[in-house]
């Protein structure tokens, strides 16, 4: 099931002859989810033709785990104050709870 985009995300593609972009927004949704084989995400947008857009990831759990060690290492530029933070900090830790108990 598709949850709405409460906030923004912007994704490019770029090959040696071709750059491709694009916005997910509130009218977009996304789904996010762990299989038997890593992490798969999807951001999509409905709508018109003209309009319409997804991608589509999937990373095995190595590289998950890669990024999230990246990530790690890196937070403490995350700005401390807003809503984002305090949703990012309940958001790790719902993942730690439930991947801990396994």
């Amino acid at each position: 099931m598709t949850r709405p985009i409460p906030d923004k995300a912007e994704v490019a593609l770029e090959y040696p002859d071709k750059f491709y972009s694009g916005t997910f927004e509130h009218s977009s949704g996304f789904e996010a989810g762990f299989d038997a084989n890593g992490v798969a995400l999807v951001l999509e947008r409905t709508g018109a033709e003209d309009v319409r857009k997804s991608v589509h990831l999937h990373m095995h759990y190595g590289l998950f785990a890669d990024i999230l060690e990246q990530l790690a290492a890196t937070a403490a530029n995350v700005p401390r104050d807003g809503v984002s933070y305090d949703h990012l900090v309940r958001a790790v830790r719902a993942l730690d709870r439930a991947i801990g108990k396994h």
